[in-house]
């Protein structure tokens, strides 16, 4: 395969700027900068036949913030095609039965031997992916499937310092005011969100769901809802509120790929290390977390012992298990912390993890094509899950329920659960929310929890400056 790498520039200026503000103002920050002052951050020629112009991503691990801007090389990939955009040009290749073997061998090609100074990939997944690899049809008005960059500037921001790795000076010099000038924001004003619209439409899709699952080989679904925000946000703002008031495994802000988020994502779909180590988390079972010792312990209490909870929890668990075993050395999938109850923001989650080892020959993107979409945010079994939540949902997921990623050169793929995110594209803001279904499900007790889930972010949404009534 021939690809076209010459243009693409790589990280050349290393700095690290001492920081006065936590991590999330200092992020904040730059997404801001970008958003006043594009035209500074990406050169013309860095956007030609068709990369995304001055995209950039902040992907929060572990107390640590990647953020990633300027596009050095994209890889779209849809219903149609896969396509590599550079500086130098572009390819296109046709879908074979093996989609996700095709990026990781497009990703080979651009990262070539490069294994000691990591570059690193940033992107997405729809959840409609998990139509393509279920070999289910997708319909003509779906658009972009799976979309990853290579930046060309990087911020590893961490409490204390921020390490800049970017390819132009000014850019450094750019960055490091931004950093030092960086102030905390604490909006006290909210936008109102109506969570309860709708709410007929879904218990009457919940009802129908209901009744699929008892009369076929469907165990489980996870049904979704959206809700608009009428007003306009701001996105930044929001996000720095929204991370603050909550306790995820991830969190994100991106405008990538036509689509602009934010979100606490309450676990990772899986994550896969240099060496092969495999995690997944599946959080199925949810109660609200208020905030109140005594009412929580009690609704804890009630979580774990709820027969609805725990059978819809142990399902996922056991798919879970089986799907990494599929791409995992034989014997070393296992599973620990089995229903541990954690909380994410206004909700709390039955939680287990499962671990494994890639077996030898295996990449992370087996490792991911192996889970995706997440148990927990369709069903059992998938494909019947799938094609259920196609027929049942009025509008096509996108981003929600699918994934935020982050690649690197030495084969380490984590990808977060999107969850508990505000979503806006060509002006349009939503929020959206699922629920799991089973045969003993409730569709009124079902409604409410897409309500709490949507809650955990509508309370904490900004107002863009200016537009208050």
């Amino acid at each position: 395969m021939t690809v076209f790498t010459s243009g693409i520039a790589q990280s050349n200026i290393s700095h690290v700027v001492p920081l006065a503000v936590d991590t999330i103002t200092a992020a904040g920050a730059l997404a801001s900068a970008m958003d006043g002052a594009n035209t500074l951050l990406l050169r013309p020629q860095q956007s030609r036949d068709g990369a995304t112009p001055s995209p950039y991503i902040l992907y929060e691990k572990d107390g640590e913030i990647s953020f990633a801007a300027g596009c050095a090389m994209e890889i779209r990939l849809d219903r149609t095609g896969l396509r590599l955009t550079t500086p130098a040009g572009s390819l296109t290749e046709p879908l074979t039965d093996r989609p996700l073997h095709q990026v990781q061998a497009m990703l080979a090609s651009v990262f070539g031997n490069d294994q000691a100074s990591a570059s690193h990939v940033f992107g997405w997944a729809a959840f409609e992916l998990s139509y393509l690899l279920q070999g289910l049809p997708i319909a003509d008005d779906i658009g972009t499937l799976l979309y990853l960059f290579m930046p060309h500037h990087e911020a590893r921001i961490r409490p204390g310092a921020a390490e800049l790795r970017v390819s132009d000076p000014e850019i450094a010099e750019l960055w490091e005011t931004v950093l030092r000038n960086a102030k905390p924001n604490q909006p006290s004003e909210r936008v109102h969100v109506d969570e309860v619209s709708d709410t007929t439409g879904y218990v009457d899709a919940a009802n129908e769901a209901i009744k699929a699952i008892d009369g076929s080989k469907l165990r489980k679904v996870i049904l979704s809802r959206s809700v608009f925000v009428t007003q306009e946000i701001d996105l930044v703002g929001s996000y720095q509120v929204l991370r603050r008031n909550n306790t995820p495994a991830r969190s994100f802000l991106l405008k990538l790929g036509g689509i602009a988020a934010a979100g606490v994502s309450p676990g990772a779909i899986i994550e896969v290390s240099s060496t092969g180590a495999i995690v997944t988390q599946p959080l199925a079972g949810t109660r609200a977390y208020t905030g109140q010792p005594e009412l929580d312990a009690s609704l804890r209490d009630e979580l774990l012992s709820d027969p609805k909870e725990i059978y819809e929890h142990a399902l996922s668990v056991k798919l879970a298990q089986d799907e990494i075993a599929e791409v995992c050395e034989p014997g070393t999938v296992f599973v620990e912390d089995f229903m541990d109850v954690v909380s994410r923001g206004s909700v709390q989650h039955l939680a287990s993890r499962v671990r494994g080892q890639l077996r030898s020959g295996a990449s992370c993107w087996d490792a991911f094509g192996s889970v995706f979409p997440a148990v927990t945010a369709s069903g059992i079994p998938k494909h019947d899950a799938c094609r259920e939540i196609g027929l049942r949902e009025h509008s096509p997921r996108g981003l929600y329920s699918g994934a935020v990623l982050a690649v690197d050169s030495r084969g380490e793929l984590d990808a977060a659960l999107v969850l508990r995110s505000v979503y806006q594209v060509e002006g349009a803001t939503w929020l959206r929310a699922g629920a799991g279904l089973i045969s003993q499900s409730d569709p009124e007790r079902e409604l409410e929890e897409t309500r709490e889930k949507m809650r955990s972010v509508s309370r904490f949404l900004v107002p863009r400056s200016g537009s208050m009534a």
